[in-house]
């Protein structure tokens, strides 16, 4: 190998283009630089060095390093330095004429606004993948662009983010993240009743704060001007509707008022990126939702089947690295068995499981102490996991066993087709909410006589459909409640429910939520009208919702025009022949054939007209008698119990036909004087 050696009266470069860019992307500095003192230091530092196109060269300039590459090298005819003519033309050379394309410059200079180390798994948010597309998307893409192409566009960036969701699904993580997924400066973080001050304009002042930053350097730098991110949690305690507060003093809106102007008033500031968070989208002022303030709208919702696998798998990651993770434990069978889980609600899962396996290691003494022969050999297993599911984390968008198995404690007695075929409509309602893509909201009420069974039937029927989030809205709940207030926890139910993908609610005995009375008759429209609203209002996109109502008043739904708020009625009839109640007293077991024997010789030939719920009541007090006292009890109770039944039922009808009468003569009486008074 030898060493080539250049030819300086032939081999000389004319003027050569570079391109420069800071070497390190973290510390990039927004001042400008004057690219003939760079040329200057250039020559110096490279004196009597060989150049070719596309060299990566490392350039110290004001103390900080530069990363060059040579982009292209024009030679020089050495004749000219001579004075003599060349190709019979005068060319003017200027020995310091290297052209630096600088983007400080030229091109005006901008920071990589993503962190080239950033890593979305790796920040801990799992489950948010489709979110977190949508909003680099619509708030982080114009911003990756150079200024003089977005300015070019005319091109506007997007200045807020909102994100809203349940509690606990990753608001505060997600815009915490995002500070860090940027290559700027750390973002301000403000809970929201910060801001709020006890002297006056104060708060206000606290605002002005915020944007002081941002305005300074803009006036500065103006483009070349670095993001400042301004975080609100909680932004709903500042932000709320512009007189909704009556008798405050005003400083929820002027504080609203001045947030408004700073994020978009008559000075815009482009270099903002204002991201709230909150669990109330509906309390905040609609003026700061519109485009050009917090116009990047986000639900953060209750993660699905894929997202729940991902943040479990980033919540055990440390676990599976230590070997500290069981080999039985499956990540995707705990996803499956936690539906509507949040993501804190996962967290706290993997903390109770760990703590389940821990206190395995714990010697019951005199003293606690760990036994450390053991705890070597510690690790979290299927079992572990699986116990916190049933004993210590809940979901609070979930299902909870306990409020409706109190209903079917007794189980369902099928003492008849007509039992079967409503459980056969109802699950055919269930799969049709499940696969039909028309039919987003699906709603059946449940009609009867008193005590027939609708409310187990209706608990069985949510049961049965397995979805991840069921409720009973029963007047139990809103015991005591003034009208309004029942109206809100109506809402609230519902409101739950479109936040899961499959919901179920059961409306329990819907005349006695409207608090309706025969003596008057009286009823609370207040909770008709919020009912019907409810009852009628289609779920959000994506989520679909099954209602099932109960009512012992069919007559009086359909005089408050409630029966056309669901889609089908199904009506749950009284055990009305001898051979459907020796199948419901076979079904429960409580006598022996003899006994069943000798009840069917007692009722043969006789009317029977009871309820399921009725007739566990009497099969009960019948018992307490005893046998064979107790078996002649039956058939004398049923019959009294039947007789009262029918004769209310026949007083009804009478009173009814009395009124429908009374109404003809009325009407005739009407018609008659009103043809009078004409002729």
């Amino acid at each position: 190998v030898a060493v080539y050696t250049f030819d300086k009266t032939k081999q000389c470069v004319g003027s050569m283009t570079i391109e420069i860019d800071f070497l390190q992307k973290k510390s990039v500095d927004t001042s400008p630089y004057d690219s003939d003192k760079m040329a200057g230091e250039y020559i110096q530092q490279f004196n009597n060095q060989a150049f070719t196109v596309g060299q990566q060269l490392v350039f110290s300039f004001n103390d900080k390093l530069f990363g060059l590459l040579v982009k292209d090298i024009e030679a020089m005819d050495p004749s000219i330095l001579k004075g003599e003519p060349a190709s019979g033309k005068k060319h003017k050379v200027n020995i310091t004429g290297i052209q630096i394309l600088c983007k400080a410059k030229t091109k005006q200079g901008r920071q990589s606004i993503i962190n080239p180390d950033w890593n979305f798994e790796r920040m801990g948010i799992g489950g948010l993948d489709k979110e977190f597309s949508d909003i680099f998307r619509r708030a982080f893409a114009s911003r990756v662009f150079p200024p003089e192409i977005v300015e070019q566009m005319g091109c506007k960036h997007v200045k807020g983010i909102l994100l809203y969701g349940p509690p606990g699904c990753g608001k505060t993580l997600m815009a915490r993240q995002i500070g860090k997924m940027l290559n700027s400066r750390e973002p301000k973080i403000v809970n929201g009743p910060e801001i709020l001050n006890k002297y006056v304009g104060e708060s206000e002042a606290n605002i002005r704060k915020l944007f002081a930053d941002a305005e300074d350097e803009q006036k500065r730098l103006g483009a070349n001007s670095g993001l400042h991110i301004i975080i609100f949690d909680e932004i709903d305690a500042i932000c709320k509707q512009r007189g909704s507060m009556a008798g405050s003093t005003g400083v929820h809106d002027t504080v609203v008022n001045q947030l408004l102007s700073k994020i978009d008033g008559v000075e815009q500031l482009n270099n903002i990126l204002v991201i709230g968070m909150t669990n109330r989208p509906d309390l905040i002022d609609e003026a700061l939702l519109r485009p050009g303030r917090l116009e990047v709208k986000m639900e953060i919702g209750l993660p699905d089947e894929k997202g729940r696998v991902q943040i479990l798998h980033i919540h055990t990651v440390k676990m599976r690295e230590f070997n500290l993770l069981a080999s039985d434990v499956d990540v995707a069978e705990l996803a499956v068995e936690t539906k509507n889980y949040s993501g804190a609600e996962l967290e706290g899962l993997v903390r109770a499981a760990q703590s389940t396996a821990m206190n395995r290691h714990i010697k019951a003494s005199t003293k606690v102490e760990v036994d450390m022969e053991k705890a070597e050999k510690l690790q979290v297993k299927r079992s572990d996991f699986f116990a916190s599911l049933d004993n210590d984390i809940k979901p609070a968008f979930g299902t909870h066993q306990e409020d409706y198995a109190s209903y079917i404690r007794n189980g369902i007695i099928k003492w008849g087709d007509p039992v079967s075929r409503v459980l056969d409509d109802g699950e055919l309602l269930v799969q049709q909410t499940k696969n039909s893509d028309r039919t987003p909201l699906v709603s059946v009420l449940l009609e009867g006589p008193p005590h027939s069974g609708k409310t187990a039937l209706a608990a069985k029927i949510a049961e049965q459909s397995q979805f991840p989030f069921i409720k009973i809205c029963s007047p139990d709940m809103t015991i005591g409640f003034s009208e309004t207030a029942k109206c809100q926890a109506m809402k609230k139910i519902f409101d739950d429910a479109y936040k899961s993908q499959l919901s179920c609610i059961v409306v329990d005995d819907i005349e006695r939520l409207l608090d309706y009375v025969p003596i008057g008759p009286r009823f609370s429209n207040l909770v008709l009208q919020a009912l019907l609203v409810l009852l009628k209002k289609a779920p959000p996109h994506g989520r679909k919702l099954l209602i099932i109502g109960t009512t012992s008043r069919k007559d009086v739904l359909q005089e408050m025009e409630m029966l056309d708020a669901f889609s089908t009625t199904i009506h749950i009839p009284n055990i009305s022949t001898g051979e459907h109640l020796m199948e419901a007293l076979e079904l429960l077991g409580n006598f022996s054939d003899k006994e069943r024997a000798t009840i069917a010789q007692n009722v043969k030939g006789k009317r029977v007209w009871i309820g399921m719920k009725k007739l566990l009541m009497l099969i009960e007090m019948s018992l307490q008698v005893g046998a064979p006292q107790g078996i002649q009890q039956v058939p004398p109770i049923l019959h009294t119990v039947t007789s009262t039944i029918f004769k209310q039922f026949l007083l009804k009808l009478s009173f009814r036909v009395v009124v429908g009468a009374v109404a003809q003569i009325l009407r005739s009486f009407l018609f008659f004087s009103f043809s009078m008074t004409w002729k």
